[in-house]
């Protein structure tokens, strides 16, 4: 019998509550490779914000704030949230003397239909927020249906909702790496072909594993496949404009770990999205 999925959530909750502390010290105040390299680059085109635009934003599951100091930092009002409060702790001491006055905190669980519409009442920016953003937590959610029907009434009418996420076809489905090493290369040296092999995709039940090697406790991982992730939010009206699949170049890559995922220049990491408020 499979464990119901409110068990599930409270387990997640419980994990980020543990791992807050070593999370924070594997992302850091600048971030880790994934953000450098893949997220903070697309999220740079998918959100442009120049002076004097100062837009509104909602940022969900903002962990130790990188993503709200990153918006702050462009001129942003950054409404940051976690169902953590272990993180907002966090990411408010981590706030630096330039982000002062442009960013708030309050405890949200985006899964929650009845949290998510209590913060549409409460109002925070009059006709809706310019940007609602959720990086890198997709697949650390139990659900995403009441996120998906509450986003047409967080965001004004134009506003953008802009996600990242492991990506679902290399990642959250359990792909596993494969590595050949192949004597007398081109070069005459050994050749590493890598490959991943995908098993399932349509159907994965939520799974356990680590984003950090040494994390103290398991999170739980919910994949989704494309039509799963897309139409639950193209069902309340949101239209997708643009997607990006990025992946590690060879500058990045780490010889003396030839399994590590920045190897895989072939293969996407994460997806990116931007949905938008049309009507």
């Amino acid at each position: 019998m499979s464990t119901p999925i409110s068990v599930l959530h409270e387990e997640s909750v419980a994990s980020w509550k543990t791992n807050a502390t070593y999370w924070d010290e594997g992302i850091g105040q600048n971030g880790n490779i994934y953000w450098q390299r893949l997220q903070q680059p697309a999220l740079e085109r998918m959100i442009s914000i120049k002076p004097p635009y100062k837009p509104s934003v909602l940022e969900l599951s903002t962990g130790n704030g990188l993503v709200a100091r990153w918006l702050a930092g462009k001129g942003a009002q950054v409404l940051a949230t976690d169902v953590s409060t272990e993180m907002l702790e966090i990411a408010a001491r981590r706030e630096m003397p330039e982000h002062r006055g442009k960013i708030s905190y309050q405890q949200l669980d985006a899964t929650s239909s009845e949290a998510l519409d209590a913060l549409v009442q409460q109002n925070v920016t009059p006709g809706g927020f310019d940007i609602v953003i959720m990086n890198m937590a997709i697949m650390d959610v139990s659900t995403i249906k009441p996120l998906a029907a509450a986003l047409p009434k967080l965001l004004r009418k134009d506003g953008i909702f802009v996600a990242t996420l492991l990506h679902p076809v290399f990642f959250t489905c359990g792909a596993r790496r494969d590595i050949q090493i192949v004597n007398g290369g081109p070069d005459g040296y050994p050749e590493i072909i890598r490959a991943k092999t995908i098993e399932k995709y349509l159907d994965v039940p939520p799974y356990s594993d680590v984003a950090l090697y040494g994390q103290p406790a398991l999170q739980i991982i919910y994949h989704r496949s494309f039509q799963e992730l897309f139409s639950t939010f193209f069902k309340t009206g949101l239209v997708m404009d643009a997607m990006e699949e990025p992946a590690f170049g060879p500058e990045d890559a780490m010889p003396d770990r030839i399994q590590a995922s920045c190897n895989y220049t072939q293969l996407p990491a994460i997806l990116a999205f931007r949905l938008r408020r049309v009507v």
